[in-house]
């Protein structure tokens, strides 16, 4: 593969960001937020006008950009799921793009700008939304937390421990005996207790959660009525903590509080890090999800010994299982930005090596009791 020059990959890479900021203003319905996104934007394209610049004066002949695969992808899941969605990879982006250009020549101005933007998007994904002017929003402009893209990380390692988990017992017990219908039962038996595990595991914690949330939601409620400063004096040093003057927390906080029918809800966001709404979501819905990730990655291996058996199963399950890991992979590079081939190998490898080691562990144990 042919190696890219720096000066084209930054070019590449901040026409990427731009295209990628660009969406997610569109699709913020918080016309503020959307506004950070689109100044953003711009002073991407204003970094790629510069290495167009650069690579002009070195004799590099750029070709037309063409968003790749990863940003194409992300542009969807933003567009389908909302800008929180892509948020943790953008920040990685923020800071793989910081890093690289700290090594590279004439580039600190262009550095510290993509460090200003990974602090900006980390007080999106912490901070609070509403009750916000126009003033303070220049030095804080921000929103309720966000895991969108923790949970489609989530998802991809919920699928790829169903996968890897049942295809090591499915190899184990092939070691042991070749036998389809033995080998069928144990990986379906591995396939329910897993998911089942899994499922009541989430609502536990889920569930764990929104009881815990909704007490300290409550108590918050209780302070707000009997030591509304208090509860003001410690919104405010949120707000200083975050980079705020201390004149301009207070006057926030005191603006907040003055309203008590949406000071619960900022308090709770901001001291608590939830949305009273939600209080982090269903644990139905939340155990429902993590039982049907797990099953689909679990169902992989088993899946050939349903239609026939002996090696050729085992055979036809490690062909599926490769594929599943290796788009497991890929799917991780939206978040990494390593190459597909590298992610991709890399988990086929250890699922792969987990495989191996429990069916030749089978294979002793089955020897062993044969003889």
């Amino acid at each position: 593969m042919k190696k890219i020059n720096p000066i084209e990959k930054a070019y590449i890479d901040e026409r990427s960001s731009a295209l990628l900021y660009q969406t997610m203003a569109e699709v913020e319905t918080d016309t503020r937020i959307a506004d950070v996104y689109r100044r953003i934007g711009q002073t991407e394209l204003h970094h790629a006008a510069r290495w167009a610049e650069r690579a002009r004066e070195a004799g590099i002949s750029l070709k037309e950009y063409k968003p790749s695969w990863r940003t194409r992808t992300l542009i969807r899941l933003a567009k389908r799921f909302g800008p929180q969605m892509i948020l943790p990879a953008i920040q990685n982006m923020e800071a793989t793009g910081s890093d690289e250009y700290a090594r590279m020549e004439n580039a600190m101005g262009m550095r510290r700008q993509e460090q200003s933007h990974a602090r900006l998007l980390t007080m999106i994904t912490g901070s609070v939304r509403g009750g916000i002017e126009g003033g303070v929003l220049a030095q804080l402009e921000g929103r309720h937390r966000s895991t969108g893209g923790n949970a489609l990380r989530a998802a991809v390692l919920g699928a790829n421990d169903g996968l890897v988990s049942n295809l090591s017992l499915v190899m184990g017990v092939a070691g042991a005996t070749l036998e389809g219908k033995g080998v069928l039962i144990a990986g379906l038996a591995g396939l329910l207790a897993g998911a089942i595990s899994m499922a009541l595991g989430e609502w536990l914690s889920v569930q764990s959660s929104r009881e815990l949330y909704s007490h300290q939601i409550a108590t918050e409620k209780e302070e707000i009525e009997t030591a509304p400063e208090e509860e003001a004096e410690e919104l405010a040093l949120i707000y200083e903590s975050r980079g705020l003057a201390r004149t301009d927390a207070r006057n926030l906080a005191q603006q907040i509080l003055a309203n008590k029918e949406t000071a619960l809800d900022t308090l709770a966001r901001e001291e608590l890090g939830v949305d009273p709404k939600e209080l982090g979501g269903s644990a139905w819905e939340a155990a429902a999800t993590s039982f049907f990730l797990f099953a689909l990655g679990a169902i992989l291996p088993v899946a050939p010994f349903i239609f026939t058996g002996g090696m050729t199963a085992v055979f036809l399950s490690i062909g599926l299982s490769t594929i599943g890991l290796f788009l497991l992979g890929a799917v991780i590079t939206l978040f990494t930005g390593r190459s597909i081939l590298y992610s991709g190998f890399r988990m086929v490898l250890f699922g792969l090596v987990a495989a191996a080691i429990t069916f030749g562990i089978g294979k002793l144990i089955g020897v062993s009791i044969a003889g």
